[in-house]
């Protein structure tokens, strides 16, 4: 490719609106455009980026057996409505009435369609088992939009569905994707930690996100060095220190104007771990107290499980109705007609907890004892808490989710009819997976953990082009000749190169390789004339290397067996 007949639109200055490095990167780079907000346009070398990562994952998708179908992206609401979907997703999915009032949606994924598909194509045991897949764009009706592709809603995806007869066979195919998708990232060149995860309104019975570590990324989880272990925060458990001993008399104690519990905390003179810190929530039944130590945060989604379904936080005039008092003062002593779950770190020893009377709060509370509770897992774990498997020090690292699987079992087939007849003539479910990547996020993921001050380090297998020539000066023959030959001798030995053929300053030829990442840059100049030679410069090193003209296809050569 000639960069004076192609679409590369590079920027010196950030984009007023960007935060994340790969988006302000991308747009620099000229490898996307925001048409309006989580809406992108993928430029010339964004594209190429793009299907650099999709032909790594038909690789590697065919080679566990993968068959590519393309399914649609507007459905009919009926195939939603059986699964139970189209009441429980709330304002991200897109939907629309047809010219004759027929309820439709945007596929956000694509589980109900393949349900539909199955129980219309399969019918023995025979038939099974089978690994279906597209590469297609969703539709997702994101509430806040950012951070570049890396949150969008329109984008391209990876999806996957495995069929199989039984449970057994689903932990064959869960393992093979689960393979498959450690090749995927490692050819693709990032850093990534395979944690355990929730399923959440995928359903089913367990699930692994594939998450790339950098400061862009909008999920946490929890890592121990230790044994391995590895959670997405929403999961994972950490083993709190003990609390400090609290007062053992259990008494009513005023605290006038004291609402928080650093506040609490302060005019009581006690360590807030040494308090209990109560929030209320409306569940399906009622009110629901959850209860986590004072100095931790509880982990909604953990709540939501614990609960078999979702609850938000309780209004201020909701919380007045229920138990009579104001936030500030609320405690789960002498509460009734309320659910009280506390964290599993609550079951020994003494607390201070509201009152349940504005001002004033109790202190020796100790929980089974002076108020009924249930257990569960509810907060947050913190960076230093131990391993819950081998009690070392807990790290929490921030993440992009790059991947993620799902055993799904027959959450889908059943609903929607996709059964099949086994060796005894028995009508049984399918029992089904699904499995996602996300191509961008790939692409922002590598941007985020391969960057300098100066532009992208692209990874060998995704670059968007291995050698940028560059020569210096255009309006000179014998750099141009030089440039014609060692391109057309790169793409004959099977390279992708872009040459820079613009009358341009060299400056600024050269801050626009840094910018776009390409892994070789090949300068043709003055050496060329004085002493036969060219340049060639690793982009991730930046180290230097002069050979003469007929050699450089063997250096790149070699230069690219150390960089992939």
């Amino acid at each position: 490719m000639r960069w004076t007949r192609s679409l590369i639109p590079t920027l010196r200055d950030d984009p007023a609106d960007a935060e994340a490095i790969s988006h302000k990167l991308m747009v620099r780079a000229g490898l996307v455009r925001q048409l309006a907000a989580g809406i992108y346009v993928y430029l010339p070398l964004g594209l190429r980026v793009i299907e650099k990562v999709n032909a790594i994952i038909r690789e590697e998708m065919n080679g566990i057996g993968g068959q590519e179908i393309e399914m649609p992206v507007l459905h009919p609401a009926e195939l939603w409505q059986q699964s139970g979907r189209w009441d429980a997703i709330g304002g991200e999915m897109f939907r629309l009435k047809d010219r004759n009032g027929r309820d439709m949606c945007l596929g956000m994924t694509h589980e109900e369609v393949i349900a539909w598909l199955a129980a219309r194509e399969i019918r023995s045991y025979r038939d099974l088992p089978q690994i279906w897949y597209q590469i297609q764009t969703k539709e997702r009706d994101e509430a806040r939009p950012r951070s570049g592709v890396l949150r969008t809603r329109e984008f391209l995806m990876k999806d996957s569905y495995t069929l199989d007869p039984d449970a057994a066979a689903l932990e064959v195919s869960y393992g093979a994707h689960k393979d498959a998708y450690c090749r995927i990232f490692d050819r693709c060149g990032i850093s990534y930690v395979v944690v355990q995860s929730d399923p959440g309104m995928m359903g089913g019975s367990g699930s692994h996100e594939f998450m790339a570590p950098s400061a862009a990324g909008e999920d946490d989880v929890a890592l121990c060095d230790g044994c391995g272990y590895a959670a997405n925060v929403e999961l994972a458990r950490g083993v709190p220190s003990a609390p400090p001993a609290g007062d053992a008399k259990k008494e009513e104690v005023a605290t006038p104007g004291a609402r928080t519990i650093a506040e609490v905390s302060a005019m009581l003179r006690i360590d807030p771990a040494a308090t209990i810190k109560t929030l209320v929530f409306m569940g399906p039944a009622g009110p629901v107290l959850a209860l986590v130590r004072g100095d931790h945060a509880l982990h909604e989604r953990k709540l939501a499980r614990a609960l078999k379904a979702e609850a938000r936080p309780a209004h201020p005039e909701e919380v007045k109705q229920h138990l009579g008092v104001t936030p500030g003062s609320i405690g789960p002593v002498g509460v009734r007609g309320a659910r009280i779950i506390g964290d599993e770190s609550l079951r020994e020893g003494g607390y201070v907890v509201g009152a349940n009377r504005d001002g004033f709060h109790l202190t020796g509370v100790t929980p089974g004892r002076d108020f009924p509770c249930e257990w569960a897992d509810l907060q947050v774990a913190l960076a230093g808490e131990g391993c819950p498997n081998c009690g070392k020090p807990l790290r929490i690292e921030r993440v992009i989710e790059v991947g993620n699987i799902f055993k799904l079992g027959t959450k889908y087939s059943v609903p929607l009819g996709a059964t099949y007849l086994d060796e005894r003539g028995q009508q049984q479910p399918i029992v089904m997976g699904s499995y996602g990547i996300g191509p961008a996020r790939i692409a922002a993921a590598a941007v985020e953990q391969r960057h300098d001050q100066d532009g992208i380090i692209w990874p060998w297998a995704i670059a968007p082009f291995h050698v940028h020539l560059v020569p210096v000066a255009v309006k000179d023959a014998a750099q141009m000749a030089a440039a014609e030959e060692i391109y057309r001798d790169l793409r004959a030995a099977g390279f992708d190169a872009l040459m820079d053929d613009r009358e341009e300053r060299a400056g600024v030829k050269f801050k626009d390789a840094d910018l776009l990442g390409i892994p070789i840059r090949v300068t043709i100049g003055n050496a060329l004339a004085k002493e036969g030679v060219v340049e060639l410069r690793q982009r991730s090193t930046r180290t230097d290397r002069r050979v003469p003209k007929a050699e450089v296809v063997a250096a790149v050569r070699e230069m690219a067996q150390t960089i992939s």
